[in-house]
């Protein structure tokens, strides 16, 4: 009897000795956090999420070269899908994005807004193969597009994000403006104007789809010739009722040119009760979606387990980088 109380004397006294010994305060650290870490912890946490449609406009101004990536000539577009992939990776998980296209009048939605992170191979291979070749029609009125988004998407739960060089082809007539108070406020979201603000060639293609130049003065409309003349009649020039209602002048303009109408699209936004805002960088984006006014608040189990690994590294680091020259 008095043999065992002396091994189990002896072997408390060891115990003792070693938990001041602070390399096996270290190890049994690091041994008890990694195990904690196989757990998977988790801690209920409240953050923000995003909830967002982007719909992009795919009309062929948006195929002028005014952006570089890599010191290399990029289209607005690609452009615009580089931005989004890249603010697609930025968004926190349990926010979803959905996506459309407008070309014509009309803005027509891809796939309803998904979670990012669960659907992420989804939404950017989509995001990936856009391209401008499916459009189904060639006119590009910017302003109907928008009301046409700002009318469908509104019970989507999500904020409308509409991408566009904001170039009306052909030219609007001032008489059949777009309005938009039956909108405004229905949605939030933002405008984003995408391309240069210098003048720039439109580039045109075949029925192949392969470049063949640029866009001339004579393959484009410079006025528009809908509906009623913007003019009475007695101030336009060569007026006929019949025969030429906009007038018998010659209207060459810059209409085969192209650069962003930032002054338009900021209007627009305005009236749509939406905000503005320039893509210059493939960052901006990225911002914009996660602008704090769009953000909802969800409580969610967050993965903690960062936690612990990061203190069994840390007794680590002590116990073979910082104790050994300690004790030395």
């Amino acid at each position: 009897m008095d043999q065992r109380a002396g091994i189990s004397a002896g072997f408390t006294l060891r115990l003792s000795i070693r938990a001041r010994d602070p390399r096996f305060v270290c190890v049994v650290l690091a041994l008890f956090c990694v195990g904690v870490a196989l757990f998977h912890p988790t801690l209920k946490l409240s953050r923000s999420v995003f909830d967002h449609i982007i719909v992009v406009d795919i009309t062929r101004s948006m195929n002028v070269s005014d952006y570089r990536i890599n010191d290399r000539p990029t289209s607005r577009l690609e452009m615009v899908k580089s931005a989004m992939r890249s603010a697609l990776r930025e968004l926190p998980c349990g926010s979803r994005l959905g996506l459309g296209l407008f070309t014509e009048r009309r803005s027509f939605l891809l796939f309803e807004p998904i979670e990012v992170c669960s659907g992420f191979e989804a939404i950017d291979t989509a995001i990936e193969r856009i391209d401008w070749r499916m459009a189904w029609g060639a006119d590009s009125r910017i302003a109907d597009g928008l009301y046409d988004a700002l009318i469908h998407f509104q019970d989507l739960g999500a904020n409308l994000v509409f991408v566009t060089d904001g170039h009306e082809a052909p030219p609007l007539n001032p008489r059949y403006k777009r309005e938009f108070g039956t909108v405004k406020g229905k949605l939030k979201g933002v405008i984003v104007g995408a391309g240069g603000l210098s003048l720039v060639p439109i580039p045109k293609f075949d029925e192949r789809g392969e470049a063949v130049g640029f866009y001339s003065e004579d393959d484009v409309p410079h006025r528009s010739t809908f509906g009623l003349p913007p003019k009475p009649p007695s101030e336009i020039e060569g007026y006929h009722e019949r025969n030429a209602p906009f007038g018998s002048e010659l209207v060459i303009g810059t209409e085969h040119l192209s650069s962003l109408k930032e002054d338009y699209l900021r209007g627009l936004a305005e009236e749509a009760g939406l905000l503005y805002s320039r893509l210059e960088n493939i960052e901006d984006l990225g911002r914009a979606l996660q602008n704090p006014e769009f953000a909802r608040f969800e409580t969610v189990a967050s993965d903690i387990r960062w936690l612990p690994v990061g203190l069994a590294l840390a007794a680590l680091v002590v116990l073979y980088g910082v104790l050994p020259f300690r004790l030395r």
